[in-house]
């Protein structure tokens, strides 16, 4: 290879697509001593570095000297006090984090040498030393490493002839170099021991290829021409022989995805050659036609694995937790459903309960209301049919058939309303009220004064609920009409913090409290009460002997307002 000019001084620029990251995740690991202990942390405060590049991710010990510590807690500065839910995502996240860091650390340990950022090479004649003694090997090494370097050409064929490349040199002297012999006009490697099948020129070796070059009508060369903006990976291995010419395996774009090794590359990019590999420097040249070439993401390991770029949604602890939030979502899921399914199941319950209980409500009623008072019809029937002699006795029994009559036709109307669907409503019980208390009073001396709001709130009130409210105020006005004597009879309804407040006071008579009921006989205030906390509601009375009475009712309302 011809000399090169006088030294020119390798130009070098940050790079734009190759960098590092350095970051703390910093974490207080309360009440983890033991776990702590056995990966060598034995403060209950500690802090691991986060070391993440465009090429690998990897958690490191803080001090390891590849990762700087960018943030954490000052010393002697209080440790807040971390909820007991938030412990527990620390404590997980901490063992994902160790977990990675026991994973990621041997391979990231093995890094000898790298140098991620770009370097523009441009007529640099020998070139210089990039790797500062970090890294050598002489004639009595046994051992293997890798060397990995991107390339982005600005030379390119049309540049040709030109070299560039990444070389070793011992002692001054030059060893072997891979990149772009002077005279192969392809990437290839130059100082080798051996010369290429493809080659004229002794010491060059051409790269085989995943993109060779078409030669003739079908017909390909093994290797591939330097092309501008076309940028390449290229790693080569050197196997060290005491004293003799290495072992060089070079992969010309390998594969460095998850699981990717040296012995899985696909042969028709791997080349293998010998040569003198030993070195103390290494420097970067180009000399000839063109811009030269930009060097980037330069790096020795002592194993391919090192290379390997596993990007974050590949690695053991994210393909855990993915699954981990998989089945968690599943089950939820199922939990949901599940739960869905037992509440409709239970709401049928009780509507079929409901349902049953209505119909048991309006059999009782039919039975209690309407069966006696048309079995008092036919009774009076058959007693005006037996006296229809005695015009005097006609009258009355006519007299009294016409009062059931009525008192048929007003059972039969109060258990429609109670039943009917329309009817479910708050405002629709006080409109009812007023009907019957209306009618009830309609034609008596005593007068029914009646104070109900026109603008309740819309709550729905089951059938259970309402016709009870409804009875206990047709029993207290019934009374208030036959026994009470009453003048003048007050009925006041409102809404007020959730409960519906029903009262209804006369100025009659009074009553003396009521003696224990004899067995079998139900009193009219026992059954008001027992209407009362059926539906969870209350009864008060006021009472005394020639000052009137006083019923308050108090009923708590549903939440759920009338759909509208």
């Amino acid at each position: 290879m011809p000399p090169g000019p006088p030294h020119i001084p390798v130009m070098s620029r940050p790079a734009a697509t190759n960098f590092r990251i350095f970051g703390i995740v910093s974490f207080s690991m309360v009440g983890m001593r033991s776990t702590a202990s056995k990966v060598g942390i034995t403060s209950t405060s500690s802090q691991i570095a986060f070391c993440s590049s465009g090429r690998e991710s990897a958690l490191f010990p803080v001090g390891t000297p590849r990762c700087g510590v960018l943030g954490g807690r000052p010393q002697g500065q209080a440790r807040r006090a971390v909820p007991a839910f938030k412990l527990i995502q620390y404590r997980i996240f901490a063992l994902l984090l160790v977990g990675a860091h026991l994973l990621a650390d041997q391979a990231c340990a093995t890094i000898l040498w790298s140098e991620p950022g770009a370097r523009v090479v441009h007529e640099t004649g020998e070139g210089v030393d990039i790797l500062g003694g970090k890294v050598k090997r002489d004639g009595k090494a046994g051992d293997a490493l890798y060397f990995k370097f991107h390339v982005d050409p600005i030379s390119d064929v049309a540049s040709e002839p030109y070299f560039a490349g990444f070389q070793l040199f011992e002692s001054g002297q030059e060893r072997l170099g891979v990149g772009n012999a002077l005279e192969a006009w392809g990437y290839s490697a130059f100082n080798t021991s051996e010369m290429g099948p493809s080659n004229k020129v002794a010491g060059e070796f051409n790269l085989n290829s995943a993109h060779p070059e078409p030669a003739n009508l079908g017909l390909f060369w093994p290797y591939e021409d330097v092309h501008h903006d076309v940028e390449r990976t290229i790693i080569f291995k050197v196997q060290y022989i005491p004293g003799g010419d290495d072992r060089v395996t070079v992969w010309l774009e390998p594969n460095l995805g998850r699981g990717a090794t040296d012995k899985n590359q696909p042969e028709k990019i791997t080349t293998q050659f010998k040569a003198k590999a030993t070195f103390d420097q290494i420097r970067l040249r180009h000399d000839g036609g063109g811009n030269g070439w930009i060097f980037s993401d330069m790096a020795i390991a002592t194993s391919f694995s090192d290379f390997v770029v596993v990007r974050f949604w590949q690695t053991w602890w994210f393909i855990t937790l993915a699954a981990m939030s998989v089945l968690v979502g599943v089950g939820t899921t199922v939990r949901g459903v599940e739960q869905r399914k037992y509440r409709l199941q239970l709401e049928r319950a009780e509507q079929a309960s409901a349902l049953e209980r209505e119909r048991a409500r309006i059999a009782q009623d039919l039975h209690d209301d309407l069966g006696s008072s048309l079995t008092r019809i036919s009774l009076l029937s058959n007693l005006l049919r037996a006296d229809k002699d005695n015009p005097d006795q006609v009258e009355a029994h006519a007299t009294k058939l016409t009062q059931s009559a009525d008192q048929t036709v007003r059972a039969l109307e109060e258990i429609v309303w109670a039943v009917r669907p329309g009817s479910d409503s708050l405002q629709s019980l006080v409109d009812y009220i007023a009907h019957f208390a209306n009618e009830l009073f309609e034609g008596t001396a005593t007068r029914c004064r009646l104070d109900l709001p026109h603008d309740l709130p819309a709550r729905p009130l089951p059938p259970d609920v309402r016709h009870n409210i409804f009875l206990i105020v047709k029993e207290a006005l019934t009374n208030a009409l036959k026994h009470a004597s009453a003048r003048e009879v007050n009925v006041q309804a409102k809404v007020a913090l959730g409960m519906l407040e029903i009262s209804i006071q006369d100025d009659g008579r009074g009553f003396t409290p009521p003696a224990p009921k004899v067995e079998g006989k139900q009193h009219g205030l026992v059954n008001m009460r027992q209407r009362a906390e059926a539906i969870g509601g209350m009864l008060a009375l006021q009472f005394s002997p020639d000052k009137g009475t006083c019923i308050q009712l108090k009923v708590p309302l549903p939440d759920r307002p009338v759909a509208g």
